[in-house]
């Protein structure tokens, strides 16, 4: 049985599960592909660190940059992470020098995708990158190849497992954002750096390559982001008395030809299926003709779940299909018009922290009728000291530019405690 060489750069949890993975189901998978896959070479940061297994020395590449002039290496998988930097040397080095690449790095994709699909197009070389969005779930490969024949039209859900574990905590646990994120570092979920899954731009990153590969379509730079930093126990609190539940959701669209991509908290009803996805769990919802609705859940994150994604590329390149990394040559694809945010259209939870003294809810009605925003529900919530409350508000559909206004003038009032707060709501 023919044989593939694989080359393994970054040897970290996720590297080193993968590592044992194919050399523990070696057999297996030659089973599935009929060629077997032969880690011929690995290459980490620290060689000397100390591994719950053990490698082979004559294993073990000291560069990076040997590996991808060694003829003998026919796949390169990269786990070192990061858009630039060793990352980016590595891949663009190897497709080059006419090698497959996996890799689970979203960022590099969301980055330089273009780029490097051109150059692998060129070289006829397979650039996979499955594990790179919501490691478990298949959807890149769906989008690909199960979903070929669906005129896509939008793309949302829950991409991030970290931040759908802190939102999902806090309402079922009742616990304070910043206790549940000591939780979820303690636990594995969250990373000692956990900014990028925090601000949205790990699901930002995802959005671009999901729209690439949606639209048939360059990578758009041209996303709105919005983290959940900023939502505490009263959002939670709210949202539950109102029906709903808050997630961290990420969107794409296509509206009259533009596209719109968007990274933000979103309160959505506790009855929707999207609702009941907790924990670390992710799901992609694809609305697409003529298959309609179609979801995907799955574990968005960790080793297990990244090897399988990382396997089922390998796997791929096995059976020795050379694809266009995204589903069309470079030569047809489209450079789409962005769409913003502020020209779409939402119902809003607006929150007003506010001190409790006559006229105040008379001068707040004002100012959203000013900006044509019509209230559908107002609840206000009296402090115990009853010098301050706080007034909710649901909004009928609004552009969502009226909406910004409306807070900017808000937020210069005297009367105001805190920066007032808004949540889209998604009726999907």
């Amino acid at each position: 049985m023919k044989k593939i060489n694989i080359a393994i750069v970054g040897l970290g949890t996720i590297g080193s599960y993968f590592y044992n993975f194919i050399s523990k189901n070696k057999d297996a998978i030659s089973k599935k592909t009929n060629v077997i896959p032969n880690i011929i070479y690995v290459c980490a940061r620290n060689p000397k660190k100390k591994r719950l297994f053990k490698i082979p020395k004559k294993k073990w590449a000291k560069k990076y940059t040997d590996i991808v002039k060694d003829k003998n290496v026919d796949v390169v998988v990269e786990l070192i992470g990061g858009s630039d930097g060793a990352a980016k040397d590595l891949v663009i080095k190897a497709l080059l020098n006419k090698k497959h690449v996996v890799t689970a790095n979203k960022a590099l994709i969301a980055k330089h995708g273009d780029k490097l699909s051109k150059i692998a197009e060129e070289k006829k070389v397979n650039l996979e990158y499955e594990a790179a969005v919501c490691g478990g779930v298949p959807i890149i490969r769906s989008i690909k190849e199960g979903l070929i024949a669906n005129k896509i039209q939008k793309v949302y859900g829950i991409f991030n497992g970290t931040s759908n574990y802190i939102l999902s905590s806090m309402d079922q646990n009742k616990l304070q954002f910043k206790n549940v994120l000591i939780k979820a570092q303690r636990l594995g979920y969250a990373e000692n750096n956990p900014e990028s899954d925090l601000n949205g731009e790990d699901v930002a990153s995802k959005v671009q390559i999901l729209s690439s590969l949606s639209f048939n379509s360059f990578i758009n730079k041209n996303i709105h982001i919005e983290g959940i930093k900023n939502i505490d126990m009263d959002d939670i609190s709210n949202a539950d008395k109102l029906g709903y539940k808050i997630k961290l959701l990420g969107f794409s669209e296509l509206i009259n030809n533009k596209i719109y991509q968007r990274v933000h908290p979103t309160l959505i009803n506790k009855s929707s299926y999207i609702a009941s996805i907790n924990g670390v769990l992710n799901a992609v919802i694809v609305n697409g003709l003529p298959v309609g609705k179609s979801v995907i859940q799955g574990e968005g994150a960790g080793p297990s779940a990244t090897t399988s994604a990382l396997i089922s590329d390998v796997s791929s390149i096995l059976r020795g299909n050379i694809k266009y990394p995204f589903v069309i040559s470079n030569k047809k694809r489209k450079k789409l018009h962005s769409g913003n945010i502020s020209k779409l259209s939402f119902s809003a939870y607006v929150r007003l922290d506010v001190k409790d003294k006559h006229g105040v809810l008379s001068n707040i009605t004002k100012t959203f009728s000013r900006f044509k925003v019509s209230i559908k529900r107002l609840i206000q919530n009296p402090a115990k000291s009853k010098k301050n409350s706080s007034i909710v508000i649901i909004t009928h559909r609004a552009l969502d530019l009226n909406l910004q206004k409306t807070l900017k003038i808000l937020s210069k009032k005297n009367y105001m405690i805190k920066k007032p707060k808004l949540i889209r709501i998604e009726n999907n």
